[in-house]
């Protein structure tokens, strides 16, 4: 990338603050340090999340017949608390919640979001069983300005969302996903991706374990460009997985972040037993 020569005076109390970043690695010297601060200044904000909480949890009864999946406890707190604070932390404060069955405890149990120093909106699932990419449609018109996360609201995450962020807006593509890998997955239950570099060049929704497949698998939290809503239609059985993420990786517009953190998709009350044990 091109640079422009310029001169600055700068107050030497900052300055002496300027040279304390310099590490000789990732951060060189002055001019790198001066770089590296304007640019995190001013790049784009990621301000809105959106978590997709409207599912049955058919393969978690009898614990989803009482209280929605999203609302499960572990080690004393619901899942969605967990995504909350995990969004808060990373300075994003405006929150969708896509509400379905039992969808009333969830927004008793949340409210406006200001007792978790966060604003919550919903919307309604209405139908009882819809598709991603419906369900991210539904969203359009709140979403449709700035790059924005989703969430699985199943979802158990340790991952540094600031970092994620970062790695998609440098990316260039319309989507990226946080990826993972298990130890011997049963496959029939993620979507699974082929990385080249940053870019996913394959996408497959739970295919069937056979030799050669992908081990690296969607945490289910995702950050978009409002492009994505290109892409989007409403067809109610209209799939991310099935339908969108093959798409995009099949144009170059589809990338991964790989991280180490623990993740649980909150699935099955087997992974919730393991989630309740180690997380």
């Amino acid at each position: 990338m091109r640079r422009q020569k310029v001169t600055l005076t700068i107050r030497e109390d900052l300055l002496k603050r300027v040279d304390e970043i310099i590490d000789n690695t990732k951060i060189r010297n002055r001019s790198h340090a001066v770089e590296y601060l304007l640019n995190e200044a001013l790049k784009p904000k990621v301000k809105k999340a959106y978590i997709l909480a409207g599912g049955e949890g058919v393969k978690m009864r009898p614990f989803t017949h009482e209280i929605p999946k999203t609302l499960l406890p572990v080690k004393g707190k619901p899942i969605l608390e967990y995504q909350i604070e995990l969004l808060k932390n990373a300075d994003i404060r405006e929150i969708f919640i896509l509400v379905g069955h039992l969808g009333e405890k969830i927004k008793y149990h949340l409210g406006d979001g200001s007792k978790f120093g966060v604003k919550i909106s919903y919307l309604e699932q209405k139908k009882r069983t819809i598709g991603t990419g419906y369900a991210l449609y539904l969203a359009k018109n709140f979403l449709f300005k700035e790059t924005f996360l989703v969430f699985y609201g199943d979802e158990l995450i340790e991952i540094h969302l600031k970092d994620f962020i970062d790695f998609h807006l440098s990316s260039g593509g319309v989507a990226t996903l946080a990826l993972s890998s298990i130890e011997k997955p049963s496959l029939i239950f993620y979507g699974v991706a082929k990385l080249r570099g940053r870019k996913i060049v394959e996408f497959l929704e739970k295919p069937q374990k056979k030799k050669g497949i992908s081990q690296v698998l969607s945490a289910g939290v995702f950050c978009f460009e409002p492009k994505i809503f290109d892409y989007l239609s409403p067809k109610t059985n209209l799939s991310l997985e099935k339908d969108i993420f093959p798409r995009l990786a099949k144009e170059g517009k589809l990338c991964g972040y790989l991280f180490e953190g623990k993740w649980f998709d909150v699935g099955t009350p087997e992974i919730y037993e393991k989630a309740i044990k180690e997380w």
